[in-house]
């Protein structure tokens, strides 16, 4: 099969297209066949070598979509349709960026859908994160309000489809005034451009702060974010865009308002409930949501597309299609 192989920590160009064995599953294990996978930050991460777990040689990815070939356990039936995520997948395990993917059963979600793999190659781990960040994180209620720091990120746009269909007034950021047009139209009432002082913004529109918050831009921006939220909301750290994971003085009674929770989400496959993958997929379907598909590759491509990742113009989520 075609796999790409990051033998060590480097650049782009350290991601190698290469041909390898097919994986063969033990008991437990189920091999995928992958049709589609999303790009996410933390394999740029992984490349770079500032992940906190993993191994080398590896094929990166920790998530796919595509179809069961074979699994020994009987866990699935060959040809169901399935999403995998996390569970060590390109870390501790080869990952997605291949044409076959050996899983744990557990780390797999099935599904039924028609759309086209492009767009439920984007889905898995972008909307475990956004529907753990809505319903875990910030706990959100219908009629509330919420701020999505960071909101043209993939995670970004798929909290505001999400919180929309939820019932919330969603604020949106981003730091060109160029892509307000974009949080706009995946559902975001107000379109900020981040200028540092995203609070006294907030704060002009809705001026005892909003119910909730996702902070997924960084440290250096969760100070300001807790200052956009009303005494008894929720402020969920999520992500870290500005590569930016730790506060080194970190003084609570200074950086928390009165009664401003903080909180933070990072999931598995175990947080994303089958049912709510299928009813989000069936949304999709009926028009009733949307997908941000930033840019679809090739696998050959791979280095270009983390090239767009670690520069910021995909605009979406990154998908790779086989």
């Amino acid at each position: 099969m075609r796999a790409v192989v990051l033998d060590g920590p480097g650049g782009p160009e350290a991601l190698r297209l290469r041909t390898v064995p097919v994986p063969r599953p033990h008991a437990g294990q189920v091999l995928v066949r992958v049709l589609a996978f999303g790009l996410n930050r933390s394999e740029l991460h992984f490349r770079r070598g500032q992940a906190t777990s993993g191994s080398f040689p590896r094929i990166p990815g920790i998530e796919a979509a595509g179809v069961v070939e074979e699994a020994p356990g009987g866990e699935l039936a060959p040809g169901t349709q399935v999403a995998a995520m996390m569970g060590g997948m390109g870390r501790t395990l080869d990952g997605g960026y291949a044409e076959y993917v050996v899983v744990p059963a557990t780390q797999l979600v099935p599904f039924t859908s028609a759309l086209p793999w492009d767009v439920l190659g984007a889905v898995p781990e972008m909307l475990q994160t956004a529907h753990g960040s809505l319903t875990v994180g910030v706990r959100a209620t219908p009629g509330q309000s919420l701020l999505i720091r960071g909101g043209t990120s993939s995670v970004g746009l798929t909290l505001t489809v999400l919180a929309r269909m939820r019932g919330l007034t969603v604020l949106s950021t981003t730091r060109s005034a160029a892509r307000r047009a974009l949080l706009e139209r995946h559902g975001a009432q107000h379109a900020l451009v981040d200028d540092g002082l995203v609070a006294e913004q907030v704060r002009a529109i809705a001026p005892g702060g909003v119910d909730g918050a996702v902070e997924l831009v960084g440290v250096d921006a969760l100070r300001d974010t807790l200052r956009a939220v009303r005494p008894g909301g929720t402020v969920c750290f999520t992500g870290m865009l500005s590569d930016r994971w730790t506060v080194p003085e970190f003084y609570p009674m200074d950086w928390l308002p009165n009664g401003v929770r903080l909180t933070a989400y990072s999931g598995d496959a175990a947080d994303l409930p089958a049912p709510v993958l299928q009813g989000f997929l069936d949304a999709v379907a009926d028009g009733r949501a949307t997908v941000p598909v930033g840019r679809v590759y090739r696998l050959d491509e791979i280095v270009q597309a983390h090239r767009d990742m670690e520069a910021g113009t995909v605009g979406g989520k990154g998908v790779v299609s086989l």
